[in-house]
This record gives C-alpha cells, structure tokens and sequence, in this order.
C-alpha cells in the first residue's frame, strides 16, 4: 500500500492512495467495517497500533479498488506522510562516492561504524509541495537525496537478521543542508566548533522534505537496490542507487538500536549518494524545484523560497 497523510481540520488524517484518488482510511472504514477506527485516524496511530490497524487499512485498500463508490475520498493536500516521528535520525557519509567527493577518505565498512545525527522533527519535516525555505543567515543550501525507514514496531538491541521485520514501510527525505553555516558573532575557536557549526547546518526549519507517501514494506522487498535520483528544475544531479550504501537497512537498524530504543513510527533517513551541489559548485536558489525520485515509492517535489 501507499499511505499518505492529508491535512483536515488543523492537522493530518491517513489516507490510502489508490489510482489517483486518495481514501480516508478512517471514514470508509468506519462506514464499511464493524470495529473502532481509532488506530486509523493518523499515520502515527496507525504505526502504533500494529498488525490489528495493518489489517484494517488492507481492508480498505481493497474495498476502495473493488468498490469505489463505498469509499470516502478527499482532495485535501498531502503533508508529509509520517508528519510527526518521535525521532528523525540521519545518517551522515553512508555513500562512499560521496565521502570522496567531498575530500573525504572512505574507509572499509569493516573499518568503521555508521554516524547518525538527529534533526528536530517538528519544526524540519514539511511535504510534498511544501517550500524549503533558504534562511536569512544562509550560505551556501544544498540537496541531498535519502531513502528513509520508517519504524512499525518498537525495539532495542536488534539484530540485524530480523531488522527488517521492524520497518512499516519507506518514504523520501531531502536532507537539506547547509553547507557554509554563518557564524554572525566573534568567538574564541575551541574543539568540536566545526563539527557544531557542521550540525547546526542540518537543522534549520523547512531542511526535511519528506514523501510524498509511506510505501508498505511487503511492496519493497530490499530496499537496498532501489533507484534514488535528484533533479533540480529538472536538470539531473543525483543518480544512484542504495545498493552503494556503506551500511544496509538492516545494519543501520541494528546499529541505531543500540543506542536508543526504536519507536513506532521513528524514521531513519540512510544517507545521501554522490551528486550533492557543494561538489558541483551548485547550490539552491529561490524559484528553484527539487524533486527526489525514488524507485517503487513516486517523486517528493519542493519548490525553494527564501525566508523574508
């Protein structure tokens, strides 16, 4: 299934993509099927309420492509599908092609671990369609294309031969950044500033696209060989695939979830492959529009402001 997240009522509701139209997942469940729709008013609901709530929006999935007259469609605009994680966790020089291109040394997997960041999820995370929107303090903003897990189920300690059986599904992020983060005052230099400066860099508001839908894993069997592409005003800049990720789904979660537990409806975003614009002497402009394509999961579309 492909599950969105559409705006209603000063918030978001679930909703199921079938065709082109979008189902209210919640609404044609509850005038079709005896039981409490509850675990189907919000993606976030949805995620917490496991196999019980999976099988209920199936139930939907299927009475909307066999009878469409009985469910309830909407052409609300689409939020970010998982609008609202618990934690947004990102990993940082997961391409080894992009480590070199930015001057890097990328050393063996065998040599090394995964480094993962976080980035506030309430004020970063926007949808599809929705504005990146450049800072007035900016220097230099960039794209990064990134595959993204999206927890189903709560962990700590996974191994990795079972990761996957935790994951709801996939979605895109944009892991915007900036990549010359503007100091406005003086300051005395001390260890650990440029990778400060480097983290503030990835934080500003707007900086996490994400969709434009959650695709359920039993439709990605390995997300590990997906093509992931990034074109700006249609113009190619990333072209890749997650095969060339350093570390898989599977041990990126069993890495994370070793240092923290892992939640419904947590996102993990696995790293960006070559192509970024500071390597091209390329970077964001207002009027300009992103889009990230990834294979089996459809095209996450931004169009780029700037803050006034």
């Amino acid at each position: 299934m492909k599950l969105v997240s559409f705006r209603a009522d000063g918030g978001t509701r679930l909703g199921v993509a079938v065709g082109d139209r979008v189902v209210d997942v919640a609404a044609t469940y509850a005038a079709n099927f005896p039981g409490d729709a509850d675990t189907l008013q919000t993606m976030r609901a949805f995620l917490s309420g496991g196999a019980a709530a999976q099988e209920a929006a199936q139930q939907v999935h299927a009475l909307a492509i066999e009878s469409p007259d009985k469910a309830t469609t909407t052409d609300a605009a689409l939020a970010a599908p998982v609008p609202d994680p618990p934690k947004l966790l990102c990993l940082a020089g997961n391409y080894a092609e992009h480590i070199r291109e930015g001057g890097g040394i990328a050393l063996e997997k065998e040599q090394t671990t995964p480094r993962v960041f976080m980035k506030p999820p309430s004020t970063t995370i926007v949808g599809p369609g929705d504005a990146i929107v450049i800072p007035r303090n900016a220097g230099w903003i960039d794209w990064e294309a990134e595959l993204a897990i999206v927890m189903g189920r709560r962990g700590r300690f996974i191994d990795a031969s079972d990761a996957l059986s935790y994951v709801a599904g996939y979605t895109i992020v944009n892991d915007v950044s900036e990549r010359q983060f503007v100091i406005d005052k003086d300051r005395e230099p001390r260890d650990g500033d440029s990778w400060f400066d480097w983290l503030n860099g990835k934080w500003f508001d707007t900086f996490a696209p994400q969709g434009p839908c959650l695709v359920t894993s039993d439709e990605i069997r390995d997300p590990d060989s997906l093509r992931i592409a990034l074109r700006v005003n249609g113009a190619s800049k990333q072209d890749s695939s997650t095969a060339h990720m350093v570390f898989t789904c599977a041990e990126l979660i069993e890495w994370v979830s070793r240092n923290v537990t892992l939640e419904p409806g947590d996102i993990i975003s696995t790293g960006t492959p070559s192509g970024v614009g500071k390597a091209r002497g390329e970077h964001l402009n207002p009027g300009d529009t992103v889009e990230v394509e990834i294979e089996g999961i459809g095209v996450l579309s931004n169009p780029v402001t700037r803050e006034e």
